[in-house]
């Protein structure tokens, strides 16, 4: 048009400077804000482990500072993000996809809202104990023994490391995860002596791997489900403390054996610097050895050994 001020405009910016790139943008936020919010209508707090209070909700499915727990960020951050106001990173959007239990195109999907589509986590191939560590723990009779994955899943275990904690083929395979089950199952702080330095330790190791593995939305889902339930996770997690403990003693106090010290070692699997194996040993001719043998005797009588598992 001749005389006109907008002739010279580039094809990709409309009148006043605002680009047509800018506007899909904002475009997407809003869009992403109002995915987030039909998702988190969808879910109830019993659907993502939350107890139930029994009170009158007075929105539909999750509320955003639940959500916002559970993902590890803050209420006022998660709330800009339904609002459209911001953009999400990576690692927030992989923590979101599993908090609001999004299948794989779900999530793809979230990533393309967000412009994050080249920032989508690769799938991780599911965690299978190595044969070699499934030898070694299927010879270990007279010693507890369960080999540890990511996030300190449970990947496999003997018989009587069954015995001195919990039943593990009795917790789901997706629920069967050590922090956890120390975290969540009441018996835990009776079977321990000095539950709290076991649990804080716990915590410190896990955020040794929340930093090399800041991606791993498992990881984040996870702290921030225990973060929600458990005022202990909470306030340790928080103080950001770290540990790297192969080693160490643990004292129990056992329904079956009675009081029972044990040494604790790690050893790693050389395929799979993932995957380590922890053993259990009582000083032989001590008060502990002579429990843990009675314990033996008794899981052989009680318990089969576990099958083998994956996470």
């Amino acid at each position: 048009m001749k005389g006109s001020r907008y002739k010279s405009l580039p094809l990709n910016v409309c009148p006043f400077g605002v680009t047509l790139a800018g506007m899909t943008r904002n475009a997407h936020l809003n869009e992403l804000g109002e995915f987030l919010k039909t998702r988190r209508a969808e879910l109830g707090p019993r659907a993502v482990g939350l107890p139930e209070t029994g009170g009158v909700r007075r929105v539909k499915g999750l509320r955003r500072e639940e959500v916002a727990q559970l993902a590890a960020i803050s209420t006022e951050y998660y709330t800009r993000l339904e609002q459209g106001r911001i953009p999400a990173s990576g690692p927030v959007l992989s923590a979101l996809a599993q908090v609001l239990r999004l299948d794989d195109d779900q999530r793809d999907y979230l990533f393309e809202l967000a412009g994050r589509g080249q920032d989508r986590p690769r799938r991780r191939a599911v965690q299978k104990i190595q044969p070699t560590l499934q030898r070694l723990l299927d010879n270990l009779i007279d010693t507890p023994a369960i080999v540890l994955g990511r996030r300190t899943d449970v990947l496999a275990w003997n018989s009587l490391a069954a015995a001195l904690m919990t039943d593990f083929a009795e917790i789901p395979e997706k629920k069967r995860n050590h922090t956890r089950i120390l975290f969540t199952d009441p018996a835990m702080r009776r079977l321990y002596a000095d539950w709290e330095e076991v649990a804080h330790t716990t915590v410190a190791q896990l955020r040794m791997q929340a930093a090399k593995y800041p991606d791993d939305s498992r990881l984040v889902a996870l702290v921030g489900e225990l973060s929600v339930q458990d005022p202990h996770f909470r306030r340790w997690w928080g103080d950001h403390h770290v540990a790297a403990r192969t080693m160490g003693t643990k004292t129990y106090h056992h329904p079956v054996a009675g009081k029972l010290t044990l040494d604790w070692d790690t050893l790693t699997a050389s395929v799979d610097a993932e995957q380590q194996l922890v053993v259990l040993t009582a000083e032989p001719g001590t008060p502990s050895h002579d429990a843990l043998r009675i314990l033996a005797s008794w899981a052989t009588k009680h318990q089969q050994p576990a099958p083998d598992s994956t996470t």
